[in-house]
Order: C-alpha cells, then sequence, then structure tokens
C-alpha cells in the first residue's frame, strides 16, 4: 500500500510538461529558444504569447516531438522525449490533442469521418466509435451537422470539428495553436469557452495565441516569450499585457 501511495503522490507531483534548460537552433544558425525552463502541471489551464517569430510555435513543435531540441531535456505526460524510439512517438501521441489555426480538415470526408479517422487509426474498434463520435459532436454544438463536409461549414464549425477529433481519445494534453487566428471575435469567443469547459473536465491546455483581448479576459495563467526566452509566467493576463503591449 505505501509504495501504491507514493507512486500517486509522485504522479500528482510531477508536472505534466517540463523543459529543463531547452535550446534550439535552426540550422540558419538563429536561436528558436534559449535555455528554457518551463513547468505546466496537469489540469492547468496556459497561455503562451509572443510576437511572431519569439519561439512559441517551435515550443508547441518540441511538445510534440515534431523537432529535437539543441540542447536540454523535455518531459511531457511522463515521457523524456529524447528517450523515445521512432516506434514509440505515434504511441505517445496519443496523450495529445493538437487543434491548428487552419483546421487541418479532411476535405472529401464527412464531420462524422473527420472526428472517426482519428480514433481509427489507433484501431478504435467501430462500436466505441460510434457511440464516442456523437458525444464529442454533441460537445462541441455539431450534433445536427454530421454528415455535413468541411466547405459547407463555417469556419468556427470547422474548427469545432477540429477540436472534437482533438478531443475523442481523451488526451491529457491539448495544444491549441492560435485555434482563433481564422475566426471572427464571435468565433473565437466561443472556442475559448469550449477550450475552457475542456479543462474543467481534466485536460491540461496550453493555447499559443496573439489575441490579447481574449489572453486579458479570460485571466489564466500567462507565459511571455520574446526572442526565444520567457520574460514573464504570471497569472492573469490584463497586468502584463497593459503593460507591455508589443509582447502579445
Amino acid at each position: 500500500m505505501r509504495y501504491d501511495l507514493d507512486s500517486q503522490l509522485k504522479e500528482i507531483d510531477t508536472p505534466v510538461i517540463l523543459f529543463e534548460n531547452v535550446s534550439k537552433e535552426y540550422q540558419s544558425g538563429i536561436p528558436a529558444l534559449k535555455n528554457i525552463n518551463l513547468e505546466i502541471r496537469k489540469g492547468e489551464f496556459v497561455f503562451v504569447v509572443g510576437n511572431s517569430g519569439s519561439g512559441k510555435s517551435t515550443m508547441i513543435k518540441l511538445m510534440l516531438k515534431e523537432i529535437k531540441p539543441t540542447s536540454g531535456k523535455i518531459f511531457v505526460a511522463g515521457k523524456q522525449l529524447s528517450r523515445l524510439r521512432r516506434w514509440q512517438i505515434s504511441k505517445f501521441r496519443r496523450k495529445l490533442g493538437v487543434v491548428f489555426q487552419d483546421f487541418r480538415l479532411l476535405p472529401d470526408r464527412t464531420v462524422f469521418e473527420n472526428v472517426a479517422f482519428a480514433q481509427r487509426v489507433i484501431e478504435t474498434p467501430t462500436r466505441e466509435i460510434n457511440r464516442q463520435t456523437p458525444r464529442m459532436l454533441a460537445l462541441v454544438g455539431l450534433a445536427d451537422k454530421y454528415k455535413s463536409l468541411p466547405k459547407e461549414l463555417s469556419g468556427g464549425e470547422q474548427q469545432r470539428v477540429a477540436l472534437a477529433r482533438a478531443l475523442v481519445n481523451n488526451p491529457v494534453i491539448l495544444l491549441a495553436d492560435e485555434p482563433t487566428g481564422n475566426l471572427d471575435p464571435k468565433n473565437s469567443w466561443e472556442i475559448m469557452h469550449l477550450l475552457e469547459e475542456v479543462n474543467r473536465r481534466g485536460t491540461t491546455v496550453v493555447v499559443v495565441t496573439h489575441n490579447r483581448e481574449i489572453v486579458n479576459e479570460m485571466q489564466k495563467r500567462v507565459i511571455t516569450v520574446r526572442n526565444g526566452i520567457i520574460v514573464s509566467d504570471q497569472k492573469g493576463g490584463y497586468t502584463y499585457a497593459k503593460n507591455q503591449h508589443s509582447s502579445l
């Protein structure tokens, strides 16, 4: 019993995302990140903000193991990424949900099929797919659009499909890279409220965004990156952004 308790306490105390002295330099020789140290705990909702080229998207790519750091260690969902073998990467990514600015839906598949596809990739039984997919579409308010093709949907609806697809496999972490970048203010807020609901259900949410209004209004933890360095990490966007408008 003692061993089980110690294991549970260790799991609770371990960050779900951890960067230790992480630097990334691309082949051009320009450093994208410089000695980053970062901890994100299970169940947090975190904004990452900064100018274009500040290193925000590089951080997301590193978390997904799309690229490797030049130096330092990265731990995501209990895995040290540098120790993952190639055949383990796809299994690791099942723990992550990802939403992008450009939706990345399959244009020739229906809404239902787009969400179901994420489950078929990991060989989820058809019976489970038929149960989970409508549930996810209901969560994002698209239960009645399941037969529609992406081109028949508005931008906001397409992003909701992308969100349903990202969530259907119950990820530990949801990474959203500029999820409202192509949306009008009304749809942007609808997506952010959905992300907040997902977070309330226990998923750790990390959002990269340029949207100063959303960051200030939602009052979550805000990590500001400038020239590859974390220059601010604090709760609530308003105070910092009010005095540092150029950082967003």
